[in-house]
């Protein structure tokens, strides 16, 4: 069953970055990237996990444009991908990657305090 949940999660992802890169003409969403998508166990609920390009106001800007285009994107995977019932979609940010970035620039700060001690 996990091995189908990765599947289903894997093909998502990639037929979401489709979707909402050319599909929606929403002025809102900006540049999306889909990182992930964790399909629940029974495959009712899909969590897409995104990174957006811009400031806070732009990213919030965008998650309401992914919302109020839900039930499109939802029959667009409907259509593209074979389930008996489609997931229902829950966009959330990717906090992982701002987290790898801000443990890249703490480290990348101790680096340059210890290479600058020793000159």
């Amino acid at each position: 069953m996990a091995h189908r949940m990765n599947r289903v999660g894997e093909q998502m992802k990639k037929e979401l970055g489709d979707i909402i890169g050319k599909k929606i003409k929403d002025p809102r969403i900006g540049f999306v990237t889909v990182t992930d998508v964790e399909v629940s166990g029974d495959l009712q609920q899909a969590k897409v996990f995104i990174t957006v390009l811009g400031d806070e106001e732009q990213k919030e800007n965008t998650l309401k444009g992914l919302a109020k285009a839900k039930g499109f994107i939802r029959s667009e995977i409907g259509q593209r991908i074979r389930l008996r019932k489609t997931p229902e979609l829950i966009f959330e940010f990717d906090e992982s990657i701002d987290y790898g970035n801000r443990i890249e620039n703490l480290l990348r700060g101790i680096q340059e305090d210890t290479n600058g001690d020793n000159e």
